[in-house]
């Protein structure tokens, strides 16, 4: 039990960290088999352990913070963002993150950890807890690009409704991260539904509409009731919010 307050503080850790702290892979070793005998840590994937509560019984270390040890640049990202920062609709059974390392899901403590492609650093957010998060804005951007996969119209649009506000200049930071003419047509045509609500100027959309594809497309799969948006050249239901009060679950699989 020698460094088991050491590693309580961490509440998750590598077994590269435990070499660090043990000073060998021999005694790491040991210590990694002893800890897991005597109930103090418990392994969450290969070369990756958390460590229990001697009070409780329960892991120490959070969904996020273990999405977040998986790998030295992996960060939640998607609806577990949303989820972190409270403006979530309902929480899942899943943690949705990212890292350039090829990770396999995997499952710990009745969670689901999900990785999505890496989109680099920009607009990631270090937090005291040892927490890795896509910045709001970045998190509005990733969703809207990645709905289709991820929770889904209705959750994305319930999500935007708990949002206060947005830095327009900041959603244009990471637009311009997927140089996609699609996404900013349904960035465009989605947020508009929400520009008092979130302080967003005319300038955004101006912005937007600058870099729309040349082409007409739709928001999600074809649907009769959609209706043709020459703004953003783009087929969508005629007011997007009307679909949160009677849910859209018919248009969430693509």
């Amino acid at each position: 039990m020698e460094f088991y307050r050491e590693l309580a503080a961490m509440r998750c850790f590598t077994r590269k960290e435990l070499v660090e702290i043990a000073g060998s892979e021999a005694s790491a070793a040991w210590m990694i088999g002893k800890y897991l005998e005597k109930g103090y840590i418990e392994r969450v994937r290969r070369d990756l352990y958390a460590v229990i509560s001697l009070e409780t019984g329960q892991p120490i270390p959070n969904r996020y913070q273990i999405a977040s040890h998986v790998a030295d640049d992996a960060y939640i990202s998607h609806h577990s963002a949303f989820e972190y920062y409270g403006y979530a609709n309902q929480v899942y059974y899943e943690v949705y993150a990212a890292s350039k390392r090829r990770v396999r899901p995997f499952s710990y403590d009745g969670i689901d950890y999900q990785f999505v492609a890496y989109r680099g650093p920009k607009g990631l957010i270090e937090m005291d807890n040892g927490v890795r998060v896509t910045s709001l804005e970045r998190t509005v951007v990733d969703s809207i690009a990645d709905f289709t996969k991820i929770g889904g119209m209705e959750e994305l649009l319930r999500c935007l409704l708990l949002v206060p506000t947005l830095s327009y200049e900041k959603l244009l930071e990471f637009l311009e991260l997927y140089e996609c003419g699609k996404l900013y047509q349904k960035t465009g045509y989605i947020l508009e539904f929400f520009r008092e609500d979130m302080g967003l100027p005319g300038a955004f959309f101006e912005e937007c509409e600058k870099h729309i594809s040349g082409s007409r497309t739709y928001l999600f799969a074809k649907r009769d009731d959609f209706i043709y948006h020459r703004r953003w050249r783009l087929f969508a239901p005629g007011n997007i919010r009307t679909f949160i009060d009677k849910g859209v679950n018919n248009y969430d699989a693509v």
